[in-house]
């Protein structure tokens, strides 16, 4: 593990009298990464209003030209931050160009704006982050032998010893990171391939979806920080026999969480069967590219080309759990989103189809 010496870093026990650090998150030109700075504030607060809009150098970070390069970045959402501890706070924020306007980068705005028209309904949201570990290379999975593979996958999900399961401690304190900071973590598990694991996030209504799994992104990374790993959220990280990671996506409105509303979700679905085809594009960065690699009909998921559904069908792009479809009502599972998804761009465009009817 990094740090001072291998030990806790001394200084963080130093007094900052009445001064709070706040690190500002934004999401780079890549659509995939997190970048932040650390900004000093003199009153203690948990409301983003509260806080001053900042800039950057979007030169730096594919967001602008180096003759134009301030981007300003507009906080949003606050929450504890479990490093730094006290008042200090993490910030995520949205990106705005010189003048003032959205950025092209910032898909957090026009999110919340559908968000808003669709509030009667309450639309709720929880998703399933998979994510693999590699070592300090970020090109060798983190605990495979040296030269070669790991036995094939069977006994590594959900298991248990060292000869399963690689970089529990990283899971578990990002896990209490996560419930400190007030992120809404509802569990987490080891996955199929060795060293790749998955933590779910919700239930969030509307945008706090989005703002709270870029936070825990940015905690996982940050926490692999100190154990020298690399986090990679490649929908295929490791081609072959092997599986991909997704950002499973489970939906419900107030009408299917409702009695008698199960004919809601099965309305909800085939719309978005109808447009199959501008959900792929919606769910990677690459606008579909990313997800071919994953989305082949093999290893538990279904065919990028072709939509599907079923109860309890893990080889569809849409399942209904058993328990949903006996209770009647509940919420039901889109398994089409790449782990590397941006969650503002697709529960965007899941209420769009669903709510607007766009």
């Amino acid at each position: 593990m990094d740090g001072l010496d291998g030990q806790t870093n001394p200084f963080l026990d130093l007094d900052q009298g009445e001064a709070i650090q706040a690190y500002y998150i934004w999401i780079d030109g890549s659509g995939q990464a997190l970048r932040g700075k650390t900004k000093t504030i003199l009153k203690k607060t948990m409301d983003p209003k509260d806080l001053p809009i900042w800039n950057f150098d979007g030169s730096s970070t594919n967001q602008s030209l180096g003759e134009n390069s301030d981007i300003y970045i507009k906080p949003v959402a606050c929450f504890k931050d479990p490093f730094r501890r006290g008042d200090n706070i993490l910030v995520m924020c949205e990106t705005l160009d010189h003048e003032g306007n959205v950025h092209p980068t910032n898909k957090r705005n026009s999110c919340f704006a559908n968000m808003e028209k669709c509030k009667d309904l309450h639309p709720w949201f929880g998703i399933e982050q998979e994510y693999t570990m590699f070592d300090y290379t970020g090109v060798h999975p983190y605990g495979w032998p040296a030269n070669g593979y790991p036995g094939p996958q069977g006994p590594y999900y959900c298991g248990v010893g060292s000869d399963k399961v690689k970089g529990r401690k990283i899971v578990e304190a990002h896990y209490r990171a996560c419930l400190y900071a007030g992120i809404k973590i509802a569990g987490s598990n080891a996955e199929v391939m060795p060293s790749q694991w998955e933590y779910q996030v919700g239930p969030c209504e509307g945008i706090e979806m989005g703002d709270h799994l870029w936070v825990s992104r940015w905690i996982l990374q940050r926490i692999a920080e100190e154990f020298n790993v690399v986090i990679s959220f490649d929908p295929k990280p490791i081609p072959g026999d092997w599986n991909g990671a997704g950002c499973h996506t489970n939906i419900s409105t107030q009408p299917m969480r409702e009695d008698g509303g199960y004919p809601e979700i099965i309305k909800a679905i085939e719309l978005m069967g109808e447009k199959h085809v501008e959900h792929i594009i919606s769910y990677d960065p690459s606008g579909g590219e990313d997800n071919k690699r994953r989305l082949t009909g093999l290893h538990e998921t279904a065919s990028i080309d072709k939509f599907s559904y079923g109860v309890a069908h893990r080889g569809a792009s849409v399942r209904i759990p058993r328990q949903v479809e006996a209770d009647g009502k509940g919420y039901f599972e889109d398994r089409r989103p790449s782990s590397n998804s941006d969650p503002y761009v697709v529960t965007n465009r899941i209420i769009r189809t669903i709510c607007l009817g766009e």
